[in-house]
């Protein structure tokens, strides 16, 4: 029996549990995908970003639900980024479609994510699911998402489109750094484990 008291705001291991409140907004973020690919591909921009401000919104609100009520599950750790991603990638398209963006940034952000996709066979091969998003891969999403509605805004002519250009580019660079620092570390975890379990058949 433990002498000490639990600490009640201590981080508890995932759930198994479905039906969670961070699970039901992160759902509704990821059916607000299309809607949002429907917006700015037909050039309502106002609409468009005002979807993507809310998906923003709770993207940070489930994840503090979550924390703060002990309610983090399996499944929340793979709608939450897979929302995010899709967002970044109906987003970076768009834009590109438009020329609001050139089609590099598409190609570089794409290319980060067909790598980590690279990794989930080897992960499952050695009995792992999805690892654990870097704090580094937080903060570029959150660059990201945080640029894309300012390069939206880009298009209003006069100083309020000027600063949005440059806060919004400056804000996409850093997010594609971030973005792909993370994937190095990423990467670099799973050749950890790989190594770790060949040395662990080499003892046997």
């Amino acid at each position: 029996m433990s002498t000490q008291a639990e600490d009640p705001t201590a981080p508890t291991a995932p759930s198994g549990r479905i039906w969670t409140l961070p699970n039901v907004i992160s759902g509704t973020r990821l059916l607000l995908v299309p809607v949002f690919g429907v917006l700015i591909f037909t050039e309502r921009d106002l609409a468009a970003l005002i979807v993507l401000v809310v998906a923003g919104a709770s993207d940070w609100l489930d994840g503090v639900i979550a924390r703060r009520f002990h309610q983090t599950s399996r499944l929340g750790q793979l709608l939450d980024p897979a929302a995010d991603r899709l967002y970044i990638f109906v987003t970076l398209v768009g834009l590109g479609w438009r020329d609001l963006v050139p089609w590099w940034l598409v190609v570089v952000i794409a290319a980060r994510e067909l790598v980590l996709a690279g990794t989930l066979p080897i992960l499952v091969r050695h009995g792992y699911g999805p690892l654990p998003v870097h704090l580094a891969g937080k903060a570029g999403t959150f660059a990201l998402m945080y640029a894309f509605p300012l390069l939206l805004l880009a298009n209003v002519p006069g100083v309020v489109g000027t600063v949005a250009w440059t806060f919004g580019w400056a804000s996409a660079l850093w997010g594609v750094g971030l973005y792909w620092f993370a994937a190095v570390l990423y990467v670099e975890q799973v050749v950890r484990i790989v190594r770790a379990d060949r040395q662990e058949e080499a003892a046997r």
